[in-house]
């Protein structure tokens, strides 16, 4: 059809943008899509904030600003638009919003959670605070609005140690990820106390996996997330959050790389290296992989669905946030 063929031309040089990692076949059913998103982010005067994990038509082909927890909760704050759509998970869209209060922000779906949100609430940090009398709470930044309310500053993967180290004391409380909080633990002198909270997909990675990689791979570099076990940390390596590992992959171009995270995280990186072999155990985010070209466009043509936040809960998680950036 002749709207078929001015389609595919229009939207031709943003499939450039990801020939490598998507087949030519497969455009045709993002296309329409992908451009009815570039123009309803026109009409709507609206952003797209999307996390390293998306797939890659919605990372390299609709998304203004892109990177992980940490970059997202910073640039949120120097958004210039009156609709914010975080395509990522729910706890993401809520954090854009206490940064942004005046603004509205739209998740595509609801159903976008996270296995180390869901792991703690804001009564188990209250009943935390009662078992260690005056020991600072530090919380991820995955994490629900009413844990961070409940905390003394939030962190990320990629500043965890700064954040940690910046209190001045001796011992503090980190939640909710056991990993994260161990592998921490043995980068700085300060005790810290942990939950029992994992990322499902993090946790699956094993040592075993990495001597299977090398085995297979002879030479190959192994860069992991800090939400795997600490097992598996020691067994890469290098390990650090998203940007880290692509801020790696950037400066030392290893001829033939695995990134123990989510597999989409492998894609987005690969899109700019054409010289790496990128080896991808494909361990896939249920949560972040809700999140489509087809509903961030609903979204858009809809205004679903809109994330709020109790006004006196959000005052106090909006001063967590902002301790951590500050840091």
């Amino acid at each position: 059809m002749a709207l078929d063929t001015a389609l595919l031309e229009r939207t031709a040089p943003l499939y450039e943008r990801v020939a490598r990692v998507i087949p030519r076949v497969e455009w045709p059913t993002m296309a329409g899509d992908v451009d009815a998103i570039l123009r309803l982010k026109r009409e709507r005067n609206a952003i797209i904030l999307a996390h390293n994990y998306q797939s890659p038509e919605i990372f390299h082909c609709v998304a203004d600003v892109v990177g992980d927890s940490l970059a997202l909760a910073r640039r949120a704050m120097d958004v210039d638009a009156d609709v914010i759509v975080l395509a990522g998970v729910h706890f993401m869209a809520e954090t854009a919003k206490l940064l942004n209060p005046s603004k509205t922000v739209l998740i595509p779906d609801m159903g976008a959670g996270c296995s180390l949100a869901d792991s703690i609430t804001a009564a188990d940090i209250r009943l935390l605070r009662q078992r260690y009398p005056g020991v600072p709470v530090i919380t991820y930044v995955n994490t629900s609005a009413d844990v961070k309310a409940e905390s003394d500053i939030c962190c990320t993967s990629g500043n965890a140690r700064a954040v940690v180290e910046s209190l001045g004391v001796p011992r503090v409380i980190m939640l909710p990820d056991e990993y994260l909080a161990q592998n921490i633990a043995r980068e700085t002198s300060v005790e810290i106390i942990t939950w029992a909270g994992h990322c499902e997909v993090h946790e699956q990675f094993t040592p075993q996996d990495i001597a299977q990689l090398r085995e297979s791979h002879p030479g190959i570099v192994v860069l992991a997330h800090p939400e795997c076990p600490p097992e598996v940390v020691e067994a890469a390596d290098f390990a650090g959050s998203t940007a880290m590992l692509s801020d790696y992959v950037e400066q030392r171009k290893p001829p033939r790389v695995v990134l123990l995270t989510e597999c989409s995280m492998s894609d987005n990186v690969a899109v700019h290296h054409p010289e790496v072999d990128f080896i991808r155990p494909c361990n896939l985010c249920p949560h972040m992989k809700r999140i489509t070209l087809a509903n961030i466009r609903q979204a858009l043509e809809t205004g679903r669905h809109e994330v709020t936040v109790d006004p006196a809960v959000a005052e106090r998680a909006r001063l967590a946030v902002e301790r951590m950036l500050a840091v």
